[in-house]
């Protein structure tokens, strides 16, 4: 009997024990589940306060924008900002991913291979971190997603179903009363009945409410703007995928169209945390609200919506981020504004020609086009600013198509600005990527309006930063007379570059400064001090512009305070005293040719003189505002052949050197260069270089020293080219220091040709050698 009870006894512990531990072993700690996402996936497509995700490999080359530095817009790619803080590699990895409030500024830059850009505002940012939960932290092992295809319900048709109606529970039981403005459902779980009643006039309900919208004052849409619709009756969360784990408890009377009322997550939100995104109305009430919505839902009027397939925030990633943006304008004409940090973004919508514009919210008057001026006659354009004026426009990918619009309307604005005609400045444009690209030739327009619709039109090319390229093609092939460069203007360049080139500018800076091309450089949001190192060129703007003082560059730091830039752009290119760079070594020149026409040179070496003074002359560019040439013949006496200026045009410049008529007398070149310093370069302009050249073939009756040395303090750069039976040392006392550029010997005068490219080359040389600063 002892026996049985207690066998019994350890059969009743065995079962106990066994029923309190059916594994026999300790229970484990739940593991983390790690979900995957794509490269695309944005923070704020994912409805979760903080949350952990597994970024594939590769997403570095899928090129989803990031936008902020450390603190990223909740619109950045997840997976791309991880690279860019360097939190995963291009391999790919887990992050976790902790959301905050919205940023005022958010900074581009450049970092593991990844270009941020910078953006002025957005409603919420985000924070990432390496993968590694704390001890006892659990993340949702799902991911909840924002909606792209909101529930609506149509209105206005004969065979709509029946709208709910749900009767309030028992009194014993107190219903929470559910505001619009409410984040979160009721945590009140209660059973309740459903009855239908027969459909209202909703018709007449949407009519009578949008009547009620305009007598309350609210703003319609400006001239060419989105159309504004209220947004469709909500549906509770509805809207937003369920996590599994949960468990609802639903009333529904129609099965289309069911409402969820979930419990509340376990995860603790922060305060601003907003909670389930739902279709939302831009507010035109409240001012500077920058890019956030204002999210007001109108249960009352079932409005539709004609794009129900996309949300909020893929709207405006359709209007301003990297897809081509749709334009709304009725003309055109309407642009954003540059550097506003409060533009109003309004939402995409379409219009229907058989829609009412009242229940629209469309003005009547903005169906009409705004009166047109009379026509004018073709505009002549700014004589105070007449320059040959290209811009090579950055097209890689490196700006994103919201950038390159920016551009666009910067250029546009600067034609406008600049007031394009044949009488004053002329515009072009040369895209640049991989290779330069023309896009607007100097002749192809001759007015503001007819640049600005053809800027319009111009697609972004892509591809790297070369600009070094760009400035080779500009000096070889745009600045051309075939291409529209006119001569007697000034061709100036202005490059506009993101960042930094990816190829080296100076030595086709240098060529292109030396064809006359005044270099300006609009660098937006340049390198930093850490970002530096990537740079290909260091110092590539001070090797690039015209002149290192700082007239000639302008730095913006950022692609929305662009517009800023206009009027001092603008006013820079336009001051053409300032355009040094214009004058090269073959057009800012007055050259004084001082001749030896005494007896021992004999009539036909004389002629061989005159052909090397016109072969001289050839080279160089002749005009009242380019080289003038002057020529004094002297024996012992001297005579003023002609004056600087006396012939502006080449052909009857070399007319007149060819009609000199051969003198004959005795030598005397120190009483030679004093008649020249006084009838010749006492007359030359100020921003001329002043080169005096002295033929001879003997040793002069006169001092040479003292009249050279007092055109020297003149600032005259002088040549001497003695022939024959010349002075070696009156060679070099004539000559300005070094002797050997500036002095030349030849046996006989049959050989003179052969310095003619030597002179020019050292005429050319000294120019180019002066400081840039």
């Amino acid at each position: 009997m002892i026996r049985s009870i207690t066998v019994i006894f350890y059969a009743f512990l065995l079962s106990w024990a066994c029923w309190a531990k059916p594994n026999g072993s300790k229970s484990k700690k739940p593991k983390q589940v790690v979900p995957d996402i794509e490269c695309d996936v944005r923070a704020g497509k994912i409805n979760l306060p903080e949350f952990i995700a597994r970024c594939p490999a590769h997403c570095k080359e899928s090129k989803q924008q990031v936008y902020g530095t450390g603190v990223f817009a909740s619109i950045s790619s997840i997976c791309n900002a991880a690279i860019h803080s360097g939190v995963i590699t291009n391999a790919g990895g887990k992050v976790i991913v902790r959301k905050m409030a919205g940023q005022n500024v958010y900074k581009g830059s450049n970092s593991n291979g990844v270009r941020s850009l910078s953006l002025p505002k957005w409603r919420e940012s985000f924070v990432v971190s390496v993968g590694k939960p704390k001890k006892g932290v659990i993340y949702p092992s799902t991911l909840d997603y924002v909606p792209s295809r909101p529930t609506y319900v149509k209105t206005g048709q004969k065979d709509a179903k029946s709208p709910v109606v749900t009767t309030p529970p028992p009194p014993t039981t107190t219903a929470p009363e559910v505001t619009t403005t409410t984040p979160e459902p009721t945590t009140t779980t209660t059973t309740t009945t459903t009855t239908t009643v027969p459909p209202p006039p909703t018709t007449a309900k949407a009519r009578a409410a949008a009547h009620k919208v305009r007598d309350a004052g609210v703003r319609r849409p400006e001239a060419g703007s989105a159309i504004r619709r209220q947004p469709s009756p909500p549906v509770g969360p509805a809207f937003n995928r369920a996590p599994p784990e949960r468990t609802a408890t639903t009333s529904q009377s129609n099965s289309a169209f069911p409402r969820r009322d979930w419990p509340p997550s376990s995860y603790p939100r922060p305060d601003w945390f907003p909670g389930a995104r739902r279709p939302a109305d831009v507010s035109y009430a409240v001012p500077d609200s920058g890019y956030a919505w204002s999210e007001t839902d109108t249960p009352e009027i079932p409005a539709r919506d004609l794009r129900p397939d996309i949300s909020e925030y893929e709207r405006w990633l359709y209007s301003f981020g990297p897809y081509p943006p749709r334009s709304t304008d009725l003309d055109g004409s309407h642009k954003m504004p540059l550097d506003l940090p409060h533009a109003k973004v309004e939402p995409v919508d379409a219009w229907k020609p058989e829609a009412n514009p009242y229940e629209s919210g469309f003005s009547m008057r903005e169906q009409e086009p705004p009166p047109r001026a009379p026509e004018l006659p073709a505009p002549q354009g700014d004589p105070n600013c007449k320059v040959d004026l290209a811009f090579l426009m950055d097209g890689s990918w490196s700006i994103g198509k919201r950038r390159f619009k920016i551009q666009k309307d910067f250029l546009a604005e600067v034609a406008q600005v600049i007031n394009v005609g044949m009488a004053g400045p002329m515009m072009g444009i040369i895209q640049y990527g991989d290779e330069p690209v023309t896009e607007i030739s100097l002749r192809t327009y001759s007015s503001s309006r007819d640049v600005k619709s053809a800027i319009d039109k111009i697609v972004q090319k892509g591809g790297l930063s070369n600009v070094g390229k760009a400035l080779s093609y500009i000096n070889k092939q745009y600045f051309s007379d075939a291409n529209g460069n006119r001569g007697g203007a000034p061709n100036v360049a202005v490059v506009l570059v993101d960042g930094w080139p990816t190829d080296k500018v100076e030595e086709a800076s240098r060529l292109a400064r030396e064809s006359g091309i005044n270099i300006f450089f609009v660098t937006i949001e340049g390198p930093d001090e850490n970002e530096k190192q990537n740079l290909v060129e260091a110092n590539f703007v001070d090797k690039a512009v015209c002149r290192t003082n700082g007239f000639y560059s302008l730095p913006v730091n950022s692609w929305f305070a662009l517009r800023k830039a206009v009027q001092p752009l603008v006013k820079r290119v336009c001051d053409t005293d300032r355009l040094v760079c214009s004058k090269t070594c073959l057009n800012a020149n007055d050259i004084a040719f001082v001749i030896d026409g005494s007896s021992s040179v004999g009539t036909g070496n004389f002629r061989t003189v005159l052909q090397f003074v016109a072969n001289v002359t050839r080279e160089f560019e002749i005009s009242d505002t380019d080289t003038r040439v002057g020529a004094v013949q002297y024996t012992y006496e001297q005579r003023l052949e002609f004056a600087f200026g006396q012939y502006n045009n080449k052909a009857e410049l070399l007319n007149a050197i060819k009609r000199i008529n051969y003198w004959s007398g005795g030598t005397s070149t120190g009483a030679a260069i004093t008649f020249a310093a006084e009838q010749l370069f006492s007359k030359s302009k100020p921003n001329k270089r002043k080169i005096m050249i002295v033929i001879t073939d003997g040793r002069s009756y006169d001092d040479v020293r003292a009249p050279a040395l007092a055109v020297h303090r003149q600032g005259v750069i002088a040549y001497s080219i003695g022939i024959a039976w010349a002075a070696q040392d009156e060679l070099e006392y004539i000559a300005t220091d070094p002797d050997k550029e500036h002095s030349f010997f030849v046996d006989e005068f049959d050989n003179l040709y052969k310095y003619v490219p030597k002179i020019i080359h050292n005429i050319c040389q000294e120019f180019n050698s002066q400081p840039r600063n």
